[in-house]
C-alpha cells in the first residue's frame, strides 16, 4: 500500500481551501461591484482607448502621471462626454414631446398603418389573402394596437431616461473617478493583472493583446459607423420633415449597432408610409439615400473597422454583436465581439500547442 506523505496532504488541503475561500472571494467582490458593473466597464474600456493619448501627454509632461491623467480626462471631458451630454438634453425634449403627442392622440401609429394598408394596390391585398390574411380589418386593428403601444413605451422609456437622472450621475461620477486612476496607474495595474493569470508567457501575452484590441476595434467601429449612420439619417429626416429627427437619430445610431439591417428598421418603414401615401418622390429619395449611403456606410466602414482588427469574419461579428446585444443589453455590442474574438484566440492558441507537441515528439 503506498504512503501518504502527511505534509503533502495538509498542503494540498491548504491550497484547495485557498481556491475556494479565493473563488468566494471573487464572487463577492464582483456581487458588490455588479449595481455599478455599467460605470466600472465603461471607465476601463476608456482607459485602454485614450491609453496612447495619456502615454504622449505624459510624455510632454515629464513623466508627472497624476497632470497628464487630469489633462486626458479633459479631453475625454471635451471631445467624448460634452457632445454626449448636448445630444441627450436634446434627446429627451424631443422624447418628451413625442411622449405627449402619443398620449394625447395627436401622433397615431396606428393610423399611418392604416393609411399604408388603405393604399396598398390590388394584387398586394390579394397576395395577402392567399397567404391567408383574409381578415384585413382585424389585422390591422391588433397591428395598430401593437404599433401604438409599442410607440407609446418607446416614447416613455426615453423620457424616463431624464426622470433617472439622478442615477445617471452617480454612474457617471463614478466612471471618471475610476478612468483617472486607471489611466494614471494602468501600466502597474495591467502588469499585476498579467502577472496573476496562470499561463504561459507566450499564450498570455497573445490573449491580452487580442484582449485590448478587440475592444479598441469594437468601440472606435461601432461608434463611429453609429455616429455616421445616426447623423445620415436624423439629416434625412430633418430634410423631409419628419417630426423629431434628432430623436429618430438617435434611434438609428442604436439600431445600426445591428450589422446590416439595423437603420434601415427606423428609414425602411417611413420610406414605405411616404411612398403608400403619395409622396413618391420622397419614398424613393429617402430608399435611394437609405441604400446607398446610409447602407454604404455600414457595408464599407464596418468590415475594416471591426472586421480587420478583430481578426473575426463578418458573420461571427454579427452573430456575436446581436447575441451579446440580446443577452447583456448594450453594453453586449462591445463583451459580444470580445468573447468571440477571445474564444477564437483560445482555440487558436491550443491547436498551436498541439501542433508544437506533435512536431517536438515526431
Amino acid at each position: 500500500m503506498k504512503r501518504i506523505d502527511p505534509a503533502s496532504a495538509r498542503t494540498s488541503l491548504e491550497r484547495g481551501a485557498f481556491l475556494i475561500l479565493l473563488a468566494i472571494l471573487t464572487v463577492a467582490f464582483a456581487w458588490v461591484v455588479w449595481p455599478f458593473y455599467g460605470a466600472v466597464f465603461w471607465g476601463a474600456v476608456l482607459a485602454i482607448l485614450f491609453e496612447p493619448v495619456y502615454t504622449r501627454l505624459l510624455a510632454r509632461m515629464r513623466g508627472r502621471r497624476n497632470l497628464a491623467a487630469l489633462a486626458t480626462l479633459g479631453i475625454i471631458l471635451v471631445i467624448v462626454i460634452l457632445p454626449l451630454a448636448l445630444i441627450s438634453v436634446s434627446l429627451v425634449q424631443e422624447a418628451a414631446g413625442v411622449y405627449r403627442r402619443v398620449k394625447s392622440g395627436e401622433l397615431d401609429f396606428g393610423n399611418y398603418f392604416a393609411q399604408i394598408l388603405a393604399a396598398m394596390p390590388a394584387w398586394a391585398s390579394g397576395l395577402l389573402e392567399r397567404v391567408g390574411i383574409e381578415d384585413l380589418a382585424g389585422l390591422q386593428a391588433k397591428l395598430s394596437a401593437a404599433i401604438t403601444q409599442r410607440g407609446q413605451a418607446l416614447a416613455g422609456s426615453a423620457f424616463d431616461v431624464g426622470q433617472n437622472a439622478l442615477d445617471l450621475v452617480v454612474a457617471f461620477v463614478i466612471a471618471m473617478y475610476l478612468l483617472f486612476f486607471l489611466l494614471r496607474d494602468g501600466a502597474e495595474l495591467a502588469a499585476d493583472v498579467r502577472a496573476a493569470i496562470p499561463l504561459a508567457p507566450a499564450p498570455k501575452a497573445r490573449l491580452v493583446e487580442r484582449f485590448t484590441t478587440v475592444i479598441r476595434a469594437t468601440v472606435k467601429g461601432n461608434v463611429l459607423v453609429a455616429v455616421a449612420q445616426g447623423a445620415l439619417g436624423g439629416l434625412a429626416f430633418w430634410v423631409l420633415g419628419v417630426h423629431a429627427p434628432i430623436l429618430w437619430a438617435v434611434i438609428m445610431g442604436f439600431l445600426s449597432l445591428l450589422p446590416a439591417i439595423g437603420a434601415a428598421l427606423i428609414w425602411g418603414p417611413v420610406a414605405i408610409y411616404f411612398l403608400a401615401t403619395g409622396h413618391v418622390g420622397a419614398g424613393i429619395g429617402l430608399t435611394l439615400f437609405g441604400v446607398f449611403v446610409i447602407g454604404l456606410i455600414d457595408n464599407v466602414l464596418r468590415p475594416i473597422l471591426v472586421g480587420k482588427d478583430t481578426e473575426l469574419p463578418d458573420y461571427v461579428v454579427l452573430i456575436s454583436t446581436v447575441g451579446g446585444l440580446a443577452i447583456i443589453g448594450i453594453n453586449g455590442f462591445v463583451i459580444g465581439p470580445l468573447v468571440a474574438a477571445m474564444f477564437v484566440s483560445a482555440w487558436q492558441l491550443l491547436t498551436a500547442e498541439r501542433a508544437r507537441a506533435q512536431s517536438e515528439s515526431a
